[in-house]
């Protein structure tokens, strides 16, 4: 491949909703610049983007992966992101590191959520923003009422740019609305035709929306436009790009992936028009000051590169999936990680397109590109010259919504799991992997059903780590409600040494159940002697690990040692701590014991048409609803709910609210559980005990 110059680089990734074809388009790409012999297919497996096991099986994607396509003297580096929103991880990377966002749109589907999701993303990220309106070949297929539900959501910015020549079975071909131009045709058969005489009425409704569109990006164009002069050609290619550049435009093209019918001419549209990453500001902090720096994308600068995506191989290593911020890189270049504060040594330079390395010489600034076999590298980390640091900010990755304990399906091979999930937590940093002290489980979370089991998958085929997922155990808990007294005696005489321990302890609720436990000492006349008084509380401390209703951690529990009698040959401290035990079961069985269960507070982000469905919802799941407020143009429900009730939340959120709804969640206390519902989780707790005898 030859050395681009940034000028002559464009970044562009592939984003929207599932099945839209934005895998299928990437391989169109290819196909049209002769970097593959024929265009795979995602069904058969074949797509250059899709490899990895499960996305050939599932037939999506689930990887964001990178395909340069080099296009009359531009190298396009094409980033194709998963559509399903369970992957949503994957675009958060590539956001960071392109210049501009292809969203992806269905001919007959037209604006979906994956759409608006992808349009707020890009906008967050800074992104200037383009509409690929694909599937022109399919039956129903309508360009201008997609462009109009555009139009409509995302406002005057939005303009046509390829227009079709014909639908569904006809598209045969496009007009480019800025040359006044028409194509028909693909790949080597691609000609200019003359421009369809029943589409001038089109082309120029479509002309005078550029041509107020490129008059609005600039002043001096819009005073002229105002005025009333006719803006020139050239200074309506000016206005369009400066207003690609600022994201005031957003062009959309008409293309077909499967056909490959307006492909070249959109490839045409994005070496062209779309921003170069020349002498684009970064802005960073010197890691050893904490000071602001900033950094040209100028091969003059000192070398940085943000590390966007980490690809985890069993065989080749890891592979770091980088843009060169500033500066160049060559395979000789000393590497510096200042997230981590250490120094690097890669074991190759490469271009990646799908899963194919090429070796590489040089990468300029604004390039992408990978390195293998980086120590301590990870996505998010900045490489840089350690003489002229400089530290980016990570990648926000979001918050993890649906948790699912994970153990080795076969003994043994514990490690072999969870040694698999370090090094997938690599490769994608919006899985979370932690042990529960209480539970004792090892609970894996991520963004859906589907992430969670892809992961289950990955470990199996990638490290022949066999795992099982099920529901975590709820951290339940046992309290009392009122005060009791209780002896407890312990008394064994077989011969010899006999035990002795007699206790008397008064059993009340603290009422606070964040304090587990609290001992008074109240003998008085030396009843209990001093030097058994502690293996009384220990004795108790040791015990109220397992309640005495379902075998759930007791908290809340005040003990006060009152009385008792000893033996003076006989008792011991372990005498006492049993004595302490028979109590307190004794004792919290008499009082009143209740099941607590924890309570998580719960934060939803609807649009306003949903709200009924979510009330309705929490109601049924327990929950009470505490507030509404507005933010961000969604409603915030405020609400409390049982963790046990909150399992499968993110899924049914998902379908309540066609994937436009989202939530946050933490712990927030304890708090007594219905009669009925405990009376469930006692039960269960009883079989598994008898189970275990």
């Amino acid at each position: 491949m030859a050395d681009y110059k940034t000028e002559n680089i464009r970044n562009i990734t592939l984003i929207g909703h599932g099945s839209n074809g934005k895998t299928t388009l990437t391989e169109a790409m290819l196909y049209a610049a002769g970097h593959v012999d024929r265009q795979g297919k995602v069904e058969d497996g074949a797509a250059t983007t899709d490899y990895d096991p499960e996305e050939i099986k599932r037939h999506i994607s689930i990887s964001a992966a990178v395909a340069p396509v080099e296009w009359k003297g531009t190298k396009i580096n094409v980033i194709d992101v998963p559509g399903y929103f369970d992957f949503i991880g994957e675009m958060m990377g590539p956001l960071r590191v392109v210049e501009t966002a292809g969203i992806v749109v269905g001919a007959v589907s037209g604006l979906d959520v994956g759409s608006e999701k992808a349009w707020n993303y890009a906008q967050k990220n800074n992104v200037c923003r383009m509409f690929i309106i694909n599937r022109m070949d399919a039956e129903n297929a309508n360009y201008m009422k997609v462009v109009e539900q555009l139009r409509g959501k995302f406002g005057s910015s939005v303009v046509p740019m390829l227009l079709p020549i014909g639908e569904g079975a006809g598209f045969k071909g496009v007009v480019n609305v800025l040359e006044n131009k028409a194509y028909e045709g693909t790949g080597k058969g691609l000609k200019e035709v003359p421009v369809p005489g029943d589409m001038a009425s089109a082309i120029e409704t479509a002309m005078e929306e550029i041509t107020e569109a490129a008059a609005g990006a600039d002043d001096e164009l819009m005073m002229k436009y105002l005025e009333g002069e006719e803006l020139t050609h050239d200074e309506i290619l000016f206005g369009f790009r400066a207003g690609m550049q600022n994201g005031s435009i957003v062009p959309v093209v008409a293309v077909s992936a499967i056909t490959g019918v307006g492909v070249a001419k959109m490839l045409d549209v994005m070496s062209v028009y779309l921003h170069s990453p020349h002498s684009a500001k970064a802005q960073g902090e010197n890691p050893k000051t904490g000071d602001k720096v900033e950094r040209s994308c100028d091969n003059g600068e000192p070398f940085s590169a943000f590390v966007f995506k980490t690809v985890a191989d069993p065989f080749v290593g890891k592979l770091s999936l980088f843009r060169v911020m500033s500066g160049s890189i060559t395979p000789a270049t000393a590497l510096y990680n200042s997230s981590a504060d250490k120094a690097e040594k890669a074991g190759g330079l490469f271009m990646m397109r799908g899963k194919k390395q090429t070796n590489v010489q040089v990468l300029n600034a604004g390039d992408i590109g990978a390195l293998s076999k980086l120590q301590f590298t990870n996505s998010g980390d900045t490489l840089c010259d350690a003489a002229s640091p400089i530290k980016y900010a990570p990648i926000d990755f979001p918050i993890p919504c649906i948790s699912k304990a994970i153990s080795a399906a076969k003994q043994g091979e514990e490690d072999k799991v969870f040694s698999g999930l370090s090094r997938l937590q690599e490769e994608d940093p919006s899985i979370k992997v932690e042990k529960n002290t209480e539970t004792t489980e090892t609970l894996v979370s991520g963004q859906g059903e589907v992430h969670l089991d892809v992961i289950r998958n990955k470990l199996a085929s990638k490290f022949g780590a066999q795992a099982n997922l099920n529901d975590p155990k709820i951290p339940y808990r046992e309290t009392i409600r009122k005060k009791v007294a209780c002896q407890g005696r312990h008394k064994k005489q077989s011969g010899g040494h006999g035990q002795f321990g007699d206790v008397w302890i008064e059993f009340s609720p603290i009422g606070d159940t964040n304090i587990d436990f609290e001992f008074e000492d109240a003998v008085v006349g030396g009843a209990v002697p001093r030097n058994f008084i502690p293996a009384v509380e220990k004795g108790l401390r040791e015990n109220i690990r397992k309640g005495v209703l379902a075998g759930y951690p007791m908290v809340g529990l005040h003990a006060k040692l009152y009385d008792g009698s000893y033996h003076p040959v006989d008792s011991s401290e372990m005498a006492f701590k049993t004595a302490a035990r028979i109590a307190y079961k004794k004792g919290c069985m008499d009082a009143s014991p209740v099941l607590l269960e924890p309570i998580m507070h719960v934060e939803v982000f609807v649009p306003d048409e949903y709200m009924g469905d979510i009330m309705g919802d929490m109601n049924k799941r327990r929950g009470r609803i505490m507030g509404m407020d507005q933010v961000d143009g969604q409603q915030r429900v405020t609400a409390e709910a049982p963790m046990g009730e909150m399992f499968k939340y993110a899924t049914d959120l998902r379908s309540m609210t066609q994937a436009r709804g989202s939530f946050t969640m933490t712990f927030e206390r304890y708090e007594e559980m219905p009669s009925d519902a405990a009376k469930k989780i006692i039960e269960n707790a009883q079989k598994d005990e008898e189970e275990e005898e």
